[in-house]
């Protein structure tokens, strides 16, 4: 049997991202780019979540609603590290090294100068987990995990978003 292109092969990886971006999106975020890049590096998903300006609103009837709406939006640069099971990096986790949160870090202030409406959000940077397995036409044996936070199949692919990690890493790291 020949080799197939690379073209061939599905993008496990930009599978996983859809997923991960679908259920942000349904848990009420609002997906402002994906792919994001930058000279030093990429961000897989940037997403923004507006809090209830309604609260504010009342504590402060004085302040005006584009000043509310930033006091309460949130901007999440989300890392997805899509991995089969039993992968040699833990699923992903151990792949955020100090220098890929460097870089994450220095591509999202390099989004926050190209949107400077967005600079006064608060920030925080996730990473979302998501396992993948093909899908076995002659899959006779179940097998048992923990529950997923999202599914979905694609390209022959089983995708679990299996754990989102809110505020995976901070943006104290040291850029010297």
């Amino acid at each position: 049997m020949a080799n197939l292109p690379p073209s061939h092969y599905p993008d496990i990886g930009h599978l996983g991202e859809d997923l991960v971006a679908q259920w942000l999106q349904s848990t009420g975020w609002i997906i402002l780019h994906r792919r994001f890049s930058s000279r030093w590096g990429e961000i897989d998903i940037i997403a923004q979540y507006d809090g209830s300006a309604g609260e504010a609103g009342e504590q402060d009837s004085r302040k005006a609603v584009g000043e509310l709406k930033t006091q309460h939006s949130i901007l999440a640069f989300v890392e997805v590290k899509t991995r089969s099971s039993g992968s040699w990096d833990a699923g992903g986790r151990s792949a955020i090294t100090l220098q890929k949160q460097a870089k994450i870090w220095r591509t999202a202030g390099i989004f926050l100068a190209q949107y400077p409406e967005k600079a006064d959000y608060s920030c925080r940077f996730d990473v979302a987990i998501v396992y993948c397995q093909r899908i076995s036409k002659n899959l006779t044996a179940i097998t048992a995990t923990q529950s997923a936070l999202a599914t979905s199949s694609a390209a022959g692919y089983k995708f679990n978003l299996q754990e989102y990690i809110l505020a995976a890493f901070d943006s104290s790291i040291d850029n010297g």
